[in-house]
């Protein structure tokens, strides 16, 4: 197959050539891994491929209609996203000689599916940012510019799709990193509902059920088709939300029988600036909805937004706690503050001081959230928001300097007791700034999804976030699925990687 033509299909249309005959796995994987040679020097994208072992289990592909996806390549994400016997470092250097002793149970599916793994994307260290620049491995750029970042923690996975290796990749969503590289990378990103997606094993929850394992695509249908292979009820999870009794990929295509109520806001939950790009992509959206016949108001939510990213950080910070502790004891030693990036090391030393009484009562406050958001569902089938606040930041720009890194260490190290999550506050502002709409989902267990609508005048996108009831994806699927089918989709249209194609 000519990368021309590659370039061209989604996952779903590359599993119906290999159905048809029309091409073989191999001839698939060969072209991804021309791609990814000719842009990974540039993106850095991928950190570990495994190009001999894929080429090989593409011989052995069985089409068959239990494996949908039989001999399309795809990568994973660096944490989480374990495949037996390959490394999974989570971005760390603590982790670097790591290699996963089994599959996870979302790998598992995915194999199930027949997919051929190429290997893992790049990842902040444990996933903890917004942006892709990990010091084991370095920064992740965006196929767009350069310049600037694909966004995090998906970033690596994003930047893949983005310039044409994958047509989707795993990837994983605790505060945006899936809805936020789908907005600044132009691409489709859908967090599911809490406990849609299987976790594990060894684990019932991740990041308390603020994260939630999936992928990024280019097109719908290719997660409608993810969201069909990999929706479950797993026994032993602490989440668990009911199968969908129909087809996503089926329900997808249904038309709006019914006109819809829709609020949306501009305005960031937690005080910060929004950029005239970001209003301009959520304003053009709701005039096509009102074109399209639905009733659309600008609402307040009447969540605490701050206090709600209180919690969330607080959380962040009893988990890394328990992350590095866990580290310590495997390791037989202490980890210092040269063993882990700044983010990392001040969200430990801050989750040290923080009680069980405080733990509870943050988790606490995402279930009022939640109640708050179901009940404005009553009213309101989807709440749209920017996806982000602004457009890609440039490579570098939300990762600390030296200095900086100092300043921080004795900042959290001078620190009282009760001022400690302030300081992990304060870090995370600047990073926040970009991207403060996206968390409510998670802290709430809603889906929500980033929709490609808008290009800014330096050529970059920038999505548009829907957010519907538990449960409801085919909602999202639905109204996504018409999007795409308009002029506001962008696509990949002004990406350098798909200019000629």
């Amino acid at each position: 197959m000519d990368l021309k033509t590659y370039l061209t299909l989604d996952a779903t249309e590359m599993a119906a050539l290999i159905k048809r005959k029309e091409v073989s796995p191999k001839e698939l994987l060969q072209a991804s891994f021309q791609q990814l040679e000719k842009v990974n020097p540039t993106l850095n994208a991928v950190i570990h491929d495994r190009k001999e072992k894929v080429l090989k289990e593409a011989e052995q592909v069985q089409v068959s209609d239990h494996a949908p996806f039989a001999g399309v390549p795809v990568l994973l994400k660096n944490i989480s996203q374990a495949l037996a016997g390959e490394p999974l470092t989570s971005g760390t250097k603590l982790l670097k000689t790591m290699r996963a002793e089994q599959d996870s149970h979302l790998v598992k599916k995915m194999r199930d599916a027949g997919f051929l793994f190429m290997g893992h994307t790049n990842v902040p260290e444990f996933a903890l940012k917004n942006i892709t620049e990990p010091a084991l491995y370095g920064p992740t750029r965006n196929p767009w510019h350069a310049d600037y970042s694909p966004g995090g923690s998906s970033g690596g996975s994003a930047a893949a799709i983005a310039s044409g290796v994958v047509p989707l990749a795993g990837a994983s969503d605790g505060g945006g990193s899936i809805r936020i590289p789908a907005s600044f990378s132009g691409l489709f990103g859908l967090k599911p509902t809490r406990g849609r997606t299987p976790v594990g094993p060894g684990a019932g929850r991740q990041w308390q059920g603020a994260s939630i394992d999936f992928a990024l695509s280019r097109s719908v249908r290719d997660s409608a088709a993810m969201l069909d292979l990999l929706q479950v009820v797993q026994p032993e999870a602490a989440f668990q939300v009911p199968l969908f009794p129909r087809s996503y990929t089926e329900a997808m295509k249904d038309t709006q029988k019914q006109k819809l109520k829709i609020g949306f806001t501009t305005e960031s939950p937690v005080g910060t600036p929004v950029s005239d790009e970001a209003k301009q992509a959520v304003e053009k959206t709701v005039k096509w909805l009102e074109k399209e016949g639905h009733m659309v108001e600008e609402v307040n939510n009447g969540v605490d937004g701050v206090q709600l990213m209180r919690d969330y950080f607080l959380m962040n910070s009893g988990e890394i706690s328990m992350v590095v502790a866990q580290l310590e004891q495997a390791m037989g030693r202490s980890i210092t503050a040269d063993d882990v990036e700044i983010d990392t090391w001040v969200l430990n030393e801050a989750g040290k001081s923080v009680s069980a009484a405080a733990f509870s009562a943050s988790l606490a406050s995402w279930d009022t959230a939640a109640a708050q958001m179901a009940k404005l569902h009553q009213t309101y089938d989807f709440y749209v928001t920017p996806a982000t606040a602004f457009p890609a930041p440039k490579v570098g720009e939300l990762t600390f300097s030296k200095s900086e890194q100092e300043a921080l260490r004795a900042q959290i190290a001078e620190a009282a007791m009760q001022d400690k999550q302030a300081v992990v506050y304060d870090m995370f502002v600047p990073s926040l700034t970009y991207t403060p709409f996206t968390q409510l989902a998670n802290l709430t267990g809603q889906p929500g999804i980033s929709v490609p609508v808008h290009l800014s005048k330096d050529g970059l996108p920038l999505g548009v976030q829907f957010m519907a009831g538990k449960g409801a994806e085919h909602r999202l699927l639905q109204i996504a699925h018409q999007l795409e089918q308009s002029d506001l989709w962008i696509g990949m249209k002004g990406n350098p990687y798909f200019e000629d194609h």
